[in-house]
């Protein structure tokens, strides 16, 4: 009986994670197995339920009307089962290995400082970190936690506000002595702006002016695909950036960069999330001590 249960609960598993991912292979990916086990798995539980959980085609998976009940009572059964788990065993140390993706300014400044108190407290768990500043599909590349900023779209995933960064538009005093120094937001067309190469939630830079919201689209002759390398081509002095405040405040202090516009910026910010897998409360308890970890830590500028 023992076995039988066990083998259900696996199927469950392999379910809901199918329906999460969206494809086997993403499930697959997830779980360490094979695309073709992921399939045999869900033919099987399909066999024993009699009943087919999901309408196949070559582009998509959906979820049959079996399916979308069998899935809202499979989050149901996880979650009280996780919460059992969780009652017994709270004195279990979290382990196992972590996929961490974060953009590199935010990494560099705030989460590998952060590193070694983690595995100083939780000496059973592995941190796999990628920096970044490409955005990533959190699913199909299989990362744990992803570290986001801005405005974060409807999903299927769970965000956890970590703070949030300022943002300041700076140049460098060599650029503005040539080029002028705007006093309005609308001067800034006259000007080189240098943007990103990456897709973002919005690519404008908002200001206020006379108490509204108004939005100026960054254009100039440069885009890169990370926030050092444009950090880097702005203290060259080739026009005017939109950073966060942590990654260019030694700039700034020390008089390599001057901030601009500042009266019409006055509570720019972007909020920074954990972004994580964790439907139907399934959330190991490594991923739930680290985004914990994170939460209480970090202290953005």
């Amino acid at each position: 009986m023992a076995k039988s249960e066990s083998n259900r609960s696996a199927e469950l598993e392999v379910f809901l994670k199918v329906v999460e991912f969206g494809s086997f292979s993403a499930a697959a990916r997830f779980l360490d197995n094979t695309p073709s086990s992921v399939s045999k798995t869900i033919s099987k539980l399909e066999k024993r339920l009699g009943a087919r959980l999901f309408n196949r085609s070559t582009r998509q998976l959906s979820l049959t009307s079996e399916g979308c009940i069998f899935y809202e009572k499979g989050l149901e059964i996880i979650a009280a089962l996780n919460e059992a788990e969780r009652l017994v065993s709270r004195q279990k140390k979290p382990s196992g290995k972590i996929r961490v993706n974060c953009n590199i300014p935010f990494g560099k400044t705030y989460i590998l400082p952060l590193i070694a108190d983690f595995l100083a407290a939780y000496p059973d768990i592995s941190i796999h970190l990628e920096l970044t500043d490409k955005v990533i599909n959190v699913l199909e590349e299989s990362a744990d936690v992803a570290i986001r900023s801005g405005k974060q779209a409807d999903s299927n995933l769970i965000s956890k506000k970590l703070g949030d960064a300022r943002m300041v538009v700076v140049s460098t005093p060599e650029y503005l002595k040539i080029n002028g120094h705007p006093q309005t937001p609308e001067e800034l067309k006259t000007h080189n702006l240098l943007d990103f190469t990456f897709s973002r939630a919005s690519r404008e830079w908002p200001f206020i002016v006379d108490g509204k919201e108004k939005m100026i689209a960054p254009k100039g002759n440069i885009k890169v695909s990370d926030g050092d390398a444009l950090r880097y081509l702005l203290l060259s002095g080739l026009g005017i950036a939109r950073l966060a405040y942590f990654q260019v405040e030694k700039d700034l202090k020390e008089g390599r960069l001057i901030s601009v516009l500042d009266d019409y910026t006055p509570t720019a910010t972007e909020s920074i999330y954990a972004v994580f897998v964790g439907q139907g409360g399934m959330l190991p308890n490594r991923i739930r001590a680290f985004v914990d970890f994170l939460s209480l830590r970090l202290k953005v500028k």
